[in-house]
C-alpha cells in the first residue's frame, strides 16, 4: 500500500526511466523529483520542473538528498538542504541551457562559445565543491569564482542581478528593504565601476639584446626613474646576458624576470620611466686586439627607456623592443637616461638600427596578497622582487626591512704623475671591527646573490669619473654595530699586463657613536693614499683616521692629498634601525633626565617613520614621564601623545592603529594616568571659546578618541588594582568634562569661525568616545550624555557652515555604533536624531548623509528583532511609529523633490543622485513594510483634517507611481522591483478603506480617486509583473512567493469602482483609457475582472446623456494608441466579442450587453470596436515585418479606409495616410506615395484658414499646406515617372500663382511643366506587369483572408519572380497549381494557400490609344495607368475536337476582374470587387486574333516610317511570322473552319461575324502588301534576301487564299493612292473598321486629365493555338517569330508548365515573362516597347506615306460624321488659347536641333515640412496667378530651381526637344474633356460609368484664360470659381 513519505522527499534521477509501466512517470538522468508516497521499492511523485504530471518510478533510480519541507501537507514545498551556491548553480545552468540553444539559433556564435566555456568551467567547479575535500580558504575562493561566472553569464544573457551575501543568495523577506537595496547597489556599482587599486606592481621579463654578435657578456640593470624629481624610485634589477645577447641562465626563468613592487597611483605618470643600463664585460676599448690585455673590465655600453604611461592601456603581458642609445662622452654616462628623456640628442646616439632590447612588461594592480593569488605562476619559481627605494604609501606594521643603499656618485683624483688621466675602478668591501670581510652583504641589485666584493664599471681616461652606481647592503640588524665600508681605488692599465694598481682608499662607518645609522645624504669622503694592499691587513690603523672632511683629523694618518675626494650617497630603509639621535635620547630619558624637556620638544620634528618604528617604546616613555613628573612635564607629554595619535591618522601610518590598540589593551600600564588626561583635556576645552588660535586645541580634539581610550583603560586598570575606589570622583570629572563640551558645542558664531571648525573636529570623534564610555558607565547614562551632547548642537546654521555636514556624520556614526544598537539607548537618542534629520531634509541639505542615516536606523531596527513574526501579522515597534510620525511627510516630499530634479551630468554626481533616490525609496518601503493594519489605522487617524489626509495620500500615490516607473531601478533589479510592488499592493489594500471612509458620498473627492485608479493601472502594467515574459522557473518562483499581484490589484479596482455608485459618472470618459490599458494585459483573470467595468460605464453614460458616444470615442482613440504599442491580442478581441464566456465564471462584455435594454446600440459599439481591433492587430502584425512589402502595406490601407468610411475620424485617417506614405517612401514606391498623400491634399481647400501644428507640419495657412503637399506629390510622381500626373498638378499650382500674380513661382512652374513634357518624350518608361493573387485559408491576416487582389509588379518583375516574392513573404503558404476557383474546404482550412497568375490590363475610354500618330512614349502611360479592369483567358474545347482543324471547337473563357480602386493607387495591389465571366466562340476568337495582328502590323509599319525604331528588325520578324504562318495554312484553316457552307448554314446568326472575319483577312493581306513595300525601302542590305523570300511567300499566301489582286475590293486594293499619308487604316465603307483611303474621320483629342485607355488584347499567330492558350491567361504572347512557329496544343496551359521555376507556384506566364530579366532581357524589353510590347499591347496608328524624311510629317485628320461637332462643354477657341494647348493640332515627332543649353534644377525635398531653399517657389508671395486647375498632392515640400525642371539625379533624360509652336494658319483639333478615373480610394457608385476625379484633380468647366475674373483685387481667401467646389467625399471641418 502507498504510504506518504516522511524523510524521502527529494532526489535526483540516476538513470533514464521510460515509464512503460501503468502510471509510470518517464524520467531522464539529472531530473530532480519530489516524492509524495512510497510502496515496496517504488516511489510516487513528480518532476520539479513539471509538477502537474504525477506518476510512479523505481526507488533504485533515485539518489535521495536532504531537503527542508515548507507547508507540510497537500501543498508542501521541498527545498533541498544543500549549499545555496550549489542550488543556484543548478537552477542557473538549467536556465542557461535553454537560452544557450537559442543563441545558436540566432547565430550569435561568439556569445554561444563563450557561454559554453563558462558553463563547463562552472560544472567543473561544482564538482569540486560537491566533493568537499577543500580547505576553507580554497572553498571560499572557488565560490567566489563561481559567483563571478554566474554574474557574468546573467549579465550577458540579460538575466536578473542576484543579491548575495558571502556568496549565498539572499531571501528578500528575511532582510529589510534598505539592506536589500544596499546589497543590490553594491553589486551593481561593482559591475559598473570596478574598484581602483591603490597599489600597483610592474612585471618585467628581459628576453635579450637583439643585435649583431657582440662577443662580450653584458649586464642589464633595470630600475624605475622619476624624471620629474630626477631620482630613481626603485632599487636595481640585474640580468646577465651571454655573448649571444640572451640570458645566461635560460633554464632559470626567475633570473630573467622581476616584479617591481609597491608603486603608488602617483607613480603611474607619463614622466616615470623604466630605465635599462647595459654594461659590457670585456676589454677597455671595444674592438682592441686580443694581445693587448686579457683582463676583463666592466664598461658602459648603452641605455634604453620606456614610459610607464605606455603600459597603462595594456591589460595583458606585452612585448616591447626598446631602442638602445650610447653616450657620446663617457663623462656624461651618469645622466644618459635623463638626456634621452629630455631628448638632448647631442649627448647620445643610436647604437645601431638593428639593435634593440627585447622586454616583456605588464602592470598588475592590487595588494601583494591579491597578486599572489591571481598570478600564482609568477611566484612558483621564486621570482625576484625588486623593492621600492623607501617605504610604500602605506606601511604595514608587520613589515620587516633593513636595507642600506650606497650610491657611488663621483670622484676627484689626480693624474699621479701620468701623462693621461686614470682609468679608475672602485672596489667595495664591508668589514667588521676586526678586519674580517663580511660575506654576501653586497648586491649590485635584486636578482643577484650577495657577494663580498663589488667592482664598479670603469670610465676611460677620467680623473673625475661620475658613476651613479647603486649598491644594496642587506645587512642583518644585529651586525650593524662595528661595521664599515671600504672603497679601494685602482688604476686599470691598458697595457699588455692589464694590471690594476691601487692608489688610494676611502672608508665610512655604518653606525655612529650614539647608535644611529649613517644618515641619508651625500657624503664627501676623504681619499687616503695607499700604494700597497698590505696596508689593509690591520684595519685599526685607518679606522682611527678621519673618513670625511667633517671629522677631526687624528694622529698617524697616512699622506693624503686634499684635492682628492670621493662622494657617496647613503639611503636607509629599515623598520628597526634609526638614523635619528633625538628619539634615541628620548628612549634613554632615565639615563639623561636633564634632556627630557628638550627631547619632548624635538619629538614633534622627528619623521613619523622613525616614531612608528619605536611606537611602543615611545608610548611607554611618555606615560612613564607622566606618572613620574606630571606637574613638570604633564602638558608637554600630553602634547606629544596628541602628536603621536594624530600621526596615526595619516593614511601612510593608519595601519599602525591596531598596533596602538594592542598596546592600550595589553601593554599600557598607566593606572593613574586618567586623572591627568581628563584634567589636561578639560583645560584645553575650557579655553576654546576665549582662545585666539585653535590649531593646538583642534589637534587635541582630533585625538579625543584615543585620549578617551587611554582614560578608560587607565580607569579600568585602577579599578582592577584598587577594587573600584574613586568611582564617584571619576564620574563627576567626566560629567564636568562633558559640561564643558556642551558649553562650547552650544556656542553659535556668525559665519565660519575657528570655533565652528573646533566643534566639527570634536563631533568627528564623539561617537567613538561614547563607545569607550560604555565600558565604564551604564548604557542609559551614556545615552543621556549622547542625547545632551547632540541636543546642545544648534539645529540649523547658515548654508556654508561646515558644522552641519559634520553633525550628520556624527549622527551617522552614532547610529552605526553600539549606542544605537542597544534598544534602551535607542529610545533615548532617537528623538534628537529625528529632530536633526527632519530639519535637514526639510531644507534639502546633505540629503546623501540623511539617506544614509535613515537607512542605518531602519536596518538596525529590523535586525534588532523589534519586529516579531506572529503568523501573518507584523507588530511594529514603538520606534517605527515614532519614525513614521516624524519622517513620513518629509520623506515623501524629499523623494518627490529628488526625483523631479534633473540628473547631474557627471558620472560621480549621477551615481550619487541615484544612491540618494534609491536609499530614500528603500527607507520608505521599509517603513511601510513594518507597519501593520493597526499601525496604518493609527497613523491615518492622526491627521486632523480631511485636507491633510488628502495631501498625504496624493503625495503617497505620486511616490508610488514614481517607484514603479521603468527607470526607477536598473532593468536587472527584478528582485527589488518585486519587493517594491509587494509593499505597494499591501499599502493599497490598507488605504482602500481610508478612501471609502473619508472620500466617498458627500465627502467625495475626484482627485484622490483618480490618483488611486491611475496608480492601480500603472501598477498592473509595470514590466516586472508581466509573468508571461518570464522563463518558467522564474515565473514559478514569483508565483510561489507573491502570487499574481496584477489580479489582486484588478479585483481591488473592481471593488473600488463598484463602491463609487453615483460618482461613477465623474470618471467617464476620463478613466476609459486607463481601464482599457489594464484589460489589454494578457492575463485571463485580470481581463475577466475588469472588462465588466465597461458595461457599467456604458450604462452610466446612457442614463446620463442617452447615448455612449463619449465611451465609444475614447475606446476607439485609446485602442489605436495602445495596440500600436504592442498591447492586446486575438484573445482580447474574442473576449470583447464572443458571447460564450471564455474564462471562468465571468461573462463576456457582449453577453452582458445583450441583456440590457440598449442592446442594439451596445452590440453595435462592441462590433465596431471588435472590427477596429481586427484591423489594428493586422496592422501591428504587418509592422513587425522588417521589409516593406505588400503585406505590411495592406495593413495601414485597410485601417485608414476603416477610419474614413466607418468611423469618420478624420484626424486618425490623416495620421494613417502619413504612416502609409512613410512606408511607401521607404520602399521607394514613389507613385503610390504620391497617391497616398493626395488623400490628405483632397481634404484641403485653397483658403487662408489657419491650421495648427500637426504631424510635423508647422503652424501655417491651409493654402500654404496645400501648396506644400502639391510640391511634394509632384516630386514623388516625378520619381515614379508619372509625369502626366505631375503636369496636372503643375497646372493647378500655376493657376493659383497666376491668380495671385506670383509670377516668379508661375515662371518656375511653367518651366517645370515644360521639362515634364520633355521627359515624357525623351525618357524610357517600363510597363509593369500585373498579377492576380488569391489568399485562401484562415491563417492569413484579416484583410487578406479569402480575398483576391490584383498587384502591380515591380520594375522588370516577371511572374516567377513575383511568385517567389510572395512565397518569401508567406513562407508557410502553399502554392495552388490551377486557376480554378478554390473549394470551400480550402477557404475554411487552418492553412495558407496562394493562387497566382498574370492578368492583362484593360484600359477604358482612353481615346489617346486610338489616335493615329501619337508616339508610343505617350501611349505607354495610358496603357498601364488608371486601370480598373483586368482580364485573363483560358482556352478550352467544347464538344468533339477536330484533330484536323482544332480551331472549329476552340473556345476561350474570358474572366474580367474589376477592382475596387484603380491601379496605380495608394497601394500596389487592390482587392477584386467584381468578376465577370464570358465565353468566346471559335469564330469570335479567330476574329480577335486576326484583328489584333492587323493592329500590330499597322503599329510597326507606322513606327518604321516615322523612324521610331532603330532598325526594321521588329517589322521583319512580324512580317515573317504572319506570312510564313499564312503560307503554312493558318488563314486557310480559318477559311476551312468558318467559311464552309455547313458552318454558315448551321450558324445563321454568325453571318456578320463571318463577314467581319473575311474582311479582316482581306485587310491583313492588304496590310502585308503595303508593309512589304515599306519594308523594301528601309530594309538593310544583309536582309534583302529575306525580303525577297517574304515577297515570294506573300504571293504564295495570296494564291493559297484564292485571292488575286483584281479580286480585292476596290476599297482595299494595295495601291499607294489608296492611302492618304501612306496609311492603310481608314476606309469609306460602312463596314465597321473598314479601310477608307479617302473618308476622313474626326478624332476628338482629349486633355491629359481624361487619361483615355483602350482594351489590350493578347495576340496570337494565325496558326498557333498553343501560344494563344498561354497568352489567354497572361494576356501576353511570345515574340512574333516564336508565336507563329508553335504547333497547336490546346491542352497546354502555363499553370502546369514544366518551365516553371518552382513546382509550388502557379505559373501562368509565357517563358518570356517568367523570372526577372537579365541585362540582355532589359534591352529586349526596351526594344519591345518600341515595337512589340511584352503582352503585344495593341494600339492603332496612321501609316504616313513615304515622304521626304526631312519634311514635316502631318498626320491625316479623319473626321467621323458622328463626332464632327464640337462638344458643348468646350470653350470657344479664342486668340491666345494656344498657351493652354486646347484645340491645337497634333504633330508627329520629328528630328530637330537640340537646345544649346541643358536646364538643371535642385532636387525636390522629400519632406513636406522642410522650408523651400532659396531659388525655390515663393510660398508666401502676396500675389498668385492662374485659374483653378487640377492637380495631385504629396507629403513633402519641394523646390524648383530658377531654370525649372525636375531632379536631374533621378533620371538622366536627354536634352529636351523644342516644342513646335502652332500657327493660326494650321488647322486646329479640338479636344474632349472626358473625366478620368479618380485618384482617391473611394469606391465607385457605378462601375459602368467613369467616376469623376476629386475636385483637386478635376478640370474646371471653363479653361479659357480670358474668362478669368479681374486679378488686381483678388483675395487668396476668395473662391476662384463662382460655383462651389464639388467634392467626391463630403468635407469634414478639421483644424489640422
Amino acid at each position: 500500500m502507498w504510504v506518504p513519505t516522511e524523510q524521502e522527499k527529494y532526489g535526483v534521477v540516476l538513470a533514464n526511466f521510460r515509464g512503460l509501466v501503468q502510471y509510470g512517470l518517464p524520467l531522464e538522468i539529472g531530473d530532480t523529483v519530489q516524492i509524495l508516497e512510497k510502496c515496496e521499492g517504488w516511489y510516487r511523485g513528480f518532476i520539479i520542473k513539471n509538477p502537474t504530471t504525477k506518476g510512479i518510478f523505481p526507488s533504485c533510480y533515485i539518489h535521495l538528498k536532504n531537503a527542508h519541507i515548507k507547508n507540510k501537507g497537500q501543498f508542501e514545498t521541498v527545498i533541498p538542504m544543500e549549499d545555496s551556491v550549489i542550488t543556484e548553480m543548478t537552477v542557473t545552468l538549467r536556465d542557461w541551457g535553454i537560452m544557450w540553444k537559442q543563441l545558436y539559433v540566432r547565430n550569435e556564435g561568439d556569445l554561444f562559445h563563450r557561454l559554453w566555456h563558462v558553463m563547463n568551467e562552472i560544472l567543473e567547479l561544482r564538482q569540486q565543491v560537491l566533493v568537499g575535500h577543500l580547505t576553507h580558504d580554497s572553498m571560499s575562493n572557488i565560490k567566489q569564482h563561481i559567483t563571478a561566472r554566474l554574474d557574468w553569464g546573467n549579465e550577458q544573457l540579460g538575466l536578473d542581478l542576484v543579491p548575495r551575501r558571502e556568496f549565498s543568495m539572499v531571501d528578500p523577506d528575511e532582510i529589510s528593504v534598505t539592506e536589500l537595496y544596499q546589497l543590490m547597489e553594491r553589486r551593481h556599482r561593482r559591475k559598473e565601476l570596478p574598484g581602483q587599486a591603490s597599489m600597483h606592481h610592474l612585471f618585467v621579463q628581459v628576453k635579450g639584446l637583439m643585435s649583431a654578435s657582440l662577443g662580450e657578456e653584458l649586464e642589464v640593470f633595470l630600475f624605475i626613474y622619476d624624471s620629474r624629481d630626477s631620482r630613481p624610485i626603485s632599487e636595481r634589477f640585474v640580468v646577465r646576458l651571454n655573448k649571444q645577447g640572451v640570458p645566461s641562465a635560460l633554464e632559470k626563468a626567475e633570473r630573467q624576470c622581476t616584479l617591481f613592487v609597491d608603486l603608488g597611483s602617483s607613480d603611474l605618470r607619463k614622466d616615470v620611466y623604466v630605465v635599462a643600463h647595459i654594461i659590457r664585460i670585456g676589454r677597455m676599448v671595444a674592438g682592441e686586439k686580443k694581445s693587448v690585455s686579457n683582463v676583463q673590465y666592466r664598461r658602459p655600453f648603452g641605455c634604453a627607456i620606456i614610459s610607464i604611461a605606455d603600459l597603462l592601456t595594456v591589460d595583458s603581458k606585452d612585448d616591447h623592443l626598446l631602442k638602445v642609445y650610447s653616450c657620446n662622452m663617457e663623462t656624461e654616462w651618469y645622466q644618459i637616461h635623463d638626456s634621452i628623456i629630455r631628448k638632448v640628442s647631442s649627448r647620445y646616439s643610436l647604437v645601431g638600427s638593428n639593435t634593440g632590447l627585447s622586454m616583456s612588461l605588464q602592470l598588475l594592480h592590487g595588494d601583494m596578497e591579491q597578486i599572489r593569488k591571481d598570478y600564482m605562476r609568477l611566484f612558483t619559481r621564486n621570482i625576484s622582487i625588486t623593492k621600492r627605494l623607501g617605504f610604500s604609501d602605506i606601511i604595514m606594521p608587520g613589515e620587516i626591512r633593513n636595507d642600506l643603499y650606497i650610491t657611488l656618485e663621483k670622484g676627484e683624483f689626480e693624474k699621479g704623475g701620468k701623462s693621461v688621466a686614470r682609468n679608475v675602478e672602485v672596489s667595495v668591501h664591508v668589514l667588521g671591527a676586526d678586519g674580517q670581510i663580511q660575506k654576501d652583504v653586497l648586491c649590485a641589485g635584486s636578482g643577484e646573490l650577495g657577494v663580498e666584493q663589488h667592482h664598479s664599471f670603469v670610465l676611460y681616461h677620467s680623473n673625475s669619473p661620475r658613476w651613479s652606481d647603486q649598491i644594496k647592503l642587506p645587512i642583518p640588524m644585529d651586525l650593524f654595530r662595528g661595521l664599515h665600508v671600504r672603497f679601494e681605488f685602482r688604476h686599470c692599465s691598458t697595457k699588455e699586463k692589464g694590471e690594476k694598481k691601487i692608489f688610494g682608499f676611502s672608508f665610512v662607518p655604518l653606525m655612529q657613536e650614539n647608535g644611529s645609522i649613517l644618515p641619508d645624504r651625500t657624503h664627501e669622503l676623504l681619499v687616503h693614499k695607499c700604494e700597497d694592499a698590505t696596508y689593509f691587513q690591520d684595519v685599526a690603523r685607518y679606522l682611527k683616521l678621519p673618513y670625511s672632511k667633517t671629522n677631526t683629523p687624528g694622529n698617524n694618518q697616512p699622506a693624503r692629498n686634499s684635492k682628492e675626494s670621493f662622494w657617496i650617497t647613503s639611503f636607509l630603509c629599515s623598520t628597526k634601525l634609526t638614523q635619528n639621535g633625538d628619539i634615541l635620547d628620548l628612549l634613554k630619558w632615565r639615563t639623561h633626565p636633564e634632556k627630557i624637556a628638550d627631547c619632548l620638544s624635538k619629538l614633534k620634528d622627528i619623521d613619523g617613520t622613525e616614531i612608528v618604528k619605536f611606537l611602543q617604546d615611545t608610548l611607554d616613555t611618555l606615560f612613564g614621564i607622566l606618572d613620574q613628573s606630571a606637574q613638570r612635564y604633564g602638558l608637554k607629554v600630553f602634547d606629544c601623545l596628541v602628536h603621536i595619535i594624530n600621526l596615526l591618522q595619516d593614511s601612510k601610518f593608519q595601519q599602525f592603529k591596531p598596533v596602538m590598540d594592542t598596546y592600550i589593551e595589553s601593554h599600557f600600564a598607566g593606572a593613574l594616568s586618567y586623572r591627568e588626561l581628563i584634567k589636561l583635556l578639560k583645560w584645553y576645552i575650557d579655553r576654546i571659546i576665549d582662545a585666539e588660535h585653535h590649531e593646538q586645541i583642534q589637534q587635541v580634539l582630533k585625538a579625543a578618541e584615543y585620549i578617551f581610550k587611554y582614560i578608560v583603560q587607565s580607569r579600568r586598570l585602577y579599578v582592577g588594582a584598587t577594587g573600584g575606589q574613586g568611582e564617584e570622583e571619576f564620574r563627576c570629572s567626566v560629567h564636568e568634562l562633558f559640561k564643558s563640551v556642551h558649553l562650547f558645542l552650544s556656542h553659535q558664531s556668525k559665519g565660519v569661525s575657528p570655533i565652528t571648525h573646533t566643534q566639527a573636529v570634536f563631533l568627528r570623534s564623539f561617537p567613538t568616545v561614547c563607545c569607550e564610555l560604555l565600558k565604564v558607565f551604564l548604557v542609559r547614562e551614556v545615552a543621556v550624555l549622547a542625547h545632551d551632547t547632540l541636543g546642545s548642537l544648534p539645529v540649523m546654521a547658515h548654508t556654508d557652515c561646515p558644522l552641519q555636514a559634520v553633525k550628520l556624520q556624527c549622527i551617522a556614526k552614532t547610529v552605526e555604533s553600539p549606542l544605537y544598537t542597544n534598544q534602551e539607548c535607542r529610545c533615548v537618542v532617537l528623538p534628537v536624531i529625528l529632530r536633526h534629520l527632519q530639519v535637514h531634509m526639510q531644507e534639502q541639505r546633505d540629503l546623501v548623509m540623511c539617506a544614509h542615516i535613515l537607512t542605518g536606523m531602519l536596518s538596525v531596527i529590523t535586525k534588532d528583532g523589534t519586529v516579531s513574526q506572529r503568523g501573518q501579522e507584523c507588530v511594529a515597534s514603538e520606534e517605527v511609529n515614532i519614525i513614521m510620525d516624524s519622517m513620513s511627510g518629509v520623506l515623501l516630499r524629499t523623494i518627490l523633490e529628488v526625483t523631479n530634479c534633473p540628473q547631474p551630468a557627471g558620472t560621480a554626481l549621477r551615481l550619487q543622485y541615484q544612491d540618494v533616490t534609491g536609499e530614500f525609496v528603500a527607507c520608505l518601503l521599509t517603513l511601510l513594510r513594518l507597519l501593520s493594519d493597526k499601525d496604518y489605522q493609527r497613523f491615518l487617524s492622526r491627521f486632523s483634517s480631511k485636507d491633510e489626509l488628502m495631501a498625504f495620500l496624493l503625495q503617497l500615490f505620486t511616490v508610488f507611481e514614481i517607484l514603479i516607473r521603468p527607470d526607477m531601478f536598473p532593468k536587472d533589479w527584478t528582485v527589488m522591483q518585486l519587493v517594491t510592488s509587494n509593499v505597494i499592493i499591501t499599502s493599497l489594500l490598507y488605504l482602500s478603506d481610508a478612501l471609502k471612509k473619508n472620500f466617498l458620498n458627500e465627502k467625495f473627492d475626484f482627485k484622490v480617486w483618480e490618483s488611486y485608479f491611475y496608480l492601480a493601472v500603472v501598477f498592473i502594467n509595470q514590466q516586472c509583473l508581466q509573468l508571461e515574459k518570464f522563463p518558467p522557473s522564474k515565473r514559478k518562483k514569483v508565483l510561489e512567493k507573491y502570487g499574481d499581484m496584477r489580479v489582486m490589484v484588478g479585483c481591488e479596482i473592481l471593488s473600488m469602482w463598484q463602491s463609487l455608485e453615483e460618482h461613477k459618472l465623474n470618471f467617464i470618459p476620463v478613466m476609459i483609457g486607463l481601464f482599457l490599458e489594464a484589460t489589454l494585459v494578457p492575463q485571463a483573470d485580470l481581463r475577466n475582472v475588469l472588462i465588466p467595468i465597461f458595461h457599467d460605464m456604458m450604462d452610466c453614460e446612457l442614463s446620463r446623456s442617452g447615448n455612449f458616444k463619449q465611451v465609444e470615442a475614447k475606446l476607439i482613440d485609446k485602442l489605436d494608441s495602445l495596440m500600436s504599442e504592442g498591447k492586446g491580442d486575438e484573445t482580447y478581441k474574442e473576449l470583447f466579442n464572443n458571447i460564450i464566456p471564455l474564462f471562468g465564471p465571468y461573462p463576456s462584455l457582449l453577453k452582458k450587453i445583450e441583456s440590457e435594454t440598449w442592446r442594439e446600440s451596445g452590440v453595435s459599439l462592441i462590433t465596431t470596436v471588435t472590427r477596429l481591433m481586427e484591423r489594428l492587430l493586422d496592422y501591428r502584425d504587418c509592422m513587425k515585418i522588417g521589409d516593406v512589402d505588400g503585406k505590411n502595406i495592406g495593413g495601414p490601407v485597410n485601417l485608414l479606409n476603416f477610419y474614413k468610411t466607418e468611423l469618420n475620424k478624420e484626424e486618425m485617417y490623416i495620421r494613417y495616410i502619413h504612416k502609409l506614405y512613410d512606408l511607401h517612401f521607404k520602399a521607394q514606391n514613389y507613385t503610390e506615395a504620391a497617391y497616398t498623400l493626395l488623400l490628405y491634399d483632397e481634404l484641403l481647400e485653397w483658403t487662408e484658414r489657419p491650421l495648427r501644428e500637426f504631424l510635423g507640419y508647422p503652424l501655417q495657412s491651409e493654402w500654404q499646406r496645400k501648396e506644400c503637399l502639391h510640391l511634394t506629390i509632384i516630386h514623388n510622381f516625378d520619381r515614379g515617372k508619372c509625369w502626366e500626373n505631375c503636369i496636372i498638378l503643375c497646372r493647378e499650382l500655376a493657376n493659383q500663382y497666376e491668380a495671385y500674380y506670383d509670377y516668379r513661382n508661375l515662371s518656375k512652374m511653367r518651366m517645370m511643366e515644360a521639362s515634364l513634357y520633355d521627359k515624357i518624350m525623351n525618357q524610357q518608361r517600363l510597363e509593369p506587369e500585373f498579377f492576380r493573387i488569391g489568399f485562401y485559408g484562415k491563417k492569413f491576416p484579416f484583410f487578406l483572408r479569402n480575398k483576391e487582389f490584383v498587384c502591380r509588379g515591380n520594375d522588370y518583375e516577371r511572374l516567377e519572380a513575383f511568385q517567389q516574392r510572395m512565397l518569401s513573404e508567406f513562407p508557410h503558404a502553399i502554392a495552388m497549381q490551377h486557376a480554378n476557383p478554390p473549394e470551400q474546404t480550402i477557404l475554411q482550412a487552418e492553412a495558407q494557400y496562394l493562387q497566382i497568375y498574370a492578368v492583362s490590363p484593360v484600359p477604358e475610354g482612353q481615346d489617346v490609344l486610338q489616335r493615329d500618330g501619337v508616339p508610343n512614349n505617350i501611349k505607354s502611360f495610358y496603357k498601364v495607368n488608371h486601370i480598373w479592369k483586368f482580364r485573363y483567358d483560358r482556352p478550352f474545347h467544347k464538344g468533339t475536337k477536330d484533330k484536323e482543324n482544332e480551331f472549329k471547337s476552340l473556345w476561350v473563357e474570358r474572366t474580367t476582374l474589376t477592382l475596387a480602386q484603380s491601379l496605380p493607387g495608394i497601394s500596389r495591389w487592390f482587392e477584386v470587387d467584381k468578376r465577370d465571366l464570358v465565353e468566346m466562340s471559335p469564330l469570335e476568337n479567330a476574329t480577335e486574333v486576326i484583328e489584333n495582328k492587323n493592329l500590330q502590323l499597322r503599329t510597326l509599319i507606322a513606327q518604321c516610317q516615322t523612324r521610331q525604331m532603330q532598325n526594321s528588325n521588329p517589322l521583319t520578324m512580324c512580317l515573317n511570322g504572319v506570312i510564313d504562318a499564312a503560307v503554312n495554312g493558318g488563314l486557310a484553316r480559318y477559311q476551312e473552319a468558318f467559311f464552309a457552307k455547313d458552318y454558315i448554314a448551321n450558324h445563321p446568326q454568325d453571318g456578320d461575324k463571318i463577314t467581319r472575319l473575311r474582311e479582316l483577312m482581306f485587310e491583313q493581306a492588304h496590310i502585308l502588301e503595303y508593309g512589304l513595300a515599306v519594308h523594301e525601302k528601309y530594309v538593310s542590305l544583309d536582309m534583302r534576301p529575306l525580303h525577297k523570300k517574304l515577297v515570294d511567300q506573300f504571293h504564295m499566301m495570296r494564291s493559297s487564299l484564292g485571292l488575286q489582286p483584281q479580286e480585292f475590293p476596290a476599297l482595299v486594293r494595295a495601291s499607294p493612292m489608296h492611302f492618304v499619308s501612306g496609311s492603310p487604316r481608314s476606309c469609306r465603307t460602312p463596314v465597321p473598321s473598314a479601310i477608307s483611303p479617302d473618308g476622313p474621320r474626326m478624332v476628338m483629342r482629349r486633355s491629359p486629365l481624361t487619361y483615355p485607355a483602350v482594351n489590350r488584347y493578347s495576340s496570337s499567330s494565325l496558326s498557333s493555338q498553343a501560344s494563344n492558350e498561354v497568352s489567354n491567361i497572361t494576356g501576353q504572347s511570345e515574340s512574333s517569330d516564336e508565336v507563329f512557329n508553335m504547333q497547336p496544343s490546346p491542352s497546354t496551359s502555363s499553370l502546369s508548365s514544366n518551365q516553371s521555376g518552382s513546382t509550388h507556384v502557379n505559373n501562368s506566364a509565357p517563358a518570356s515573362n517568367r523570372a526577372s530579366p537579365l541585362p540582355s532581357d532589359k534591352q529586349k524589353h526596351s526594344r519591345d516597347n518600341l515595337c512589340l510590347s511584352p503582352r503585344d499591347r495593341l494600339c492603332t496608328g496612321l501609316f504616313p506615306s513615304t515622304l521626304d524624311p526631312t519634311a514635316r510629317t502631318v498626320p491625316l485628320q479623319i473626321v467621323d460624321p458622328t463626332s464632327s461637332r464640337p462638344e458643348p462643354n468646350l470653350p470657344t477657341l479664342e486668340k491666345g488659347a494656344g498657351s493652354l494647348g486646347i484645340g491645337m493640332r497634333s504633330y508627329s515627332p520629328m528630328p530637330t536641333n537640340k537646345s544649346p543649353q541643358k536646364t538643371s534644377m535642385p532636387p525636390l525635398t522629400p519632406s513636406p515640412i522642410d522650408c523651400l531653399p532659396p531659388g525655390g517657389l515663393v510660398l508666401n508671395s502676396p500675389a498668385r496667378s492662374g485659374s483653378c486647375s487640377s492637380g495631385i498632392s504629396s507629403l513633402s515640400r519641394c523646390s524648383v530651381s530658377e531654370t525649372c525642371g525636375m531632379d536631374p539625379a533621378l533620371s538622366d533624360s536627354p536634352v529636351p526637344l523644342p516644342v513646335p509652336v502652332p500657327t493660326l494658319e494650321e488647322p486646329m483639333v479640338r479636344r474632349g474633356s472626358k473625366t478620368p478615373p479618380p485618384y482617391s480610394v473611394y469606391e465607385r457608385n457605378n462601375l459602368r460609368r467613369a467616376t469623376p476625379l476629386p475636385h483637386s484633380l478635376s478640370v474646371p468647366p471653363s479653361a479659357d484664360p480670358s474668362g478669368l475674373p479681374p486679378k488686381p483685387h483678388l483675395n487668396r481667401s476668395h473662391r476662384l470659381h463662382s460655383e462651389p467646389r464639388q467634392r467626391t467625399v463630403p468635407r469634414k471641418v478639421s483644424q489640422l
